[in-house]
């Protein structure tokens, strides 16, 4: 029996990140399904672009729970069970996939980038809080959400490392988890790397025209004026 309880510390981990709360949150408050308007992902800064900020500091306190939750409980509680490092590392990236790939919504997720901030403060406090304010100085500086996430996903890893011995032991494990999240969120934010590079993306507080439809939907209409 002892041998199924990483097995289903994982699973458990994965199907609470596969609720997908932009989705949710949007239903209960009577919004529109934040994959259909803006950038089409179900995460916080898209479910911002629907006018409602308390839905998106709702979608965005829930998405960093359901990562955080799931590696406090295997770190709190674990022991008793016999789950150490490894299985808080498998616990912390199930939770994340979950999000990228909610088995509940046709496996279509979001980003990751709340849900991997509440990994990091599950494993560690100083940690989670060293990356959220690098995103946010980031953001501040650069009013770029996905630049923020970008470089704050690079920091996490080089944190956790560095700091290894003076905050925190690094545990290989871990490190691995960490270093995978930041390549996935480096691969989720690959369209967003484009239109930076080209000057096309969205800066924070700017308003989308298109606010509510989807977004494929303005450049059709223009290309056809353009046509004219």
């Amino acid at each position: 029996m002892n041998a199924l309880y990483p097995l289903i510390a994982v699973v458990a981990a994965y199907l609470i990140g596969s609720l997908s709360f932009a989705v949710i949150v949007s239903r209960v408050m009577g919004l529109n399904d934040p994959r259909t308007y803006g950038s089409g992902n179900p995460g916080a800064t898209n479910v911002l672009r629907s006018g409602s900020k308390a839905a998106a500091a709702v979608t965005l306190l829930l998405d960093a729970l359901k990562g955080l939750v799931p590696v406090l409980l295997v770190k709190v509680f674990g022991e008793r069970f016999g789950l150490g490092d490894s299985t808080v590392a498998l616990v912390a990236l199930a939770a994340f996939l979950g999000h990228l790939y909610p088995v509940f919504f046709n496996f279509k997720g979001g980003k990751g980038v709340a849900t991997a901030l509440g990994v990091l403060l599950g494993i560690s406090g100083w940690l989670g809080l060293a990356t959220a304010l690098t995103w946010l100085i980031i953001a501040v500086f650069f009013r770029y959400s996905s630049l923020a996430a970008l470089v704050a996903s690079i920091f996490a890893p080089v944190y956790y490392v560095l700091c290894n011995g003076i905050v925190w032991n690094a545990e290989t494990p871990i490190t691995a988890a960490i270093v995978v999240m930041a390549m996935l969120l480096i691969w989720r934010h690959r369209e967003n790397i484009q239109r930076l590079i080209a000057g096309k993306e969205s800066k924070l507080g700017q308003k989308k025209a298109d606010a509510g439809k989807p977004e494929a939907a303005a450049p059709r209409n223009a290309n056809k004026g353009k046509r004219r």
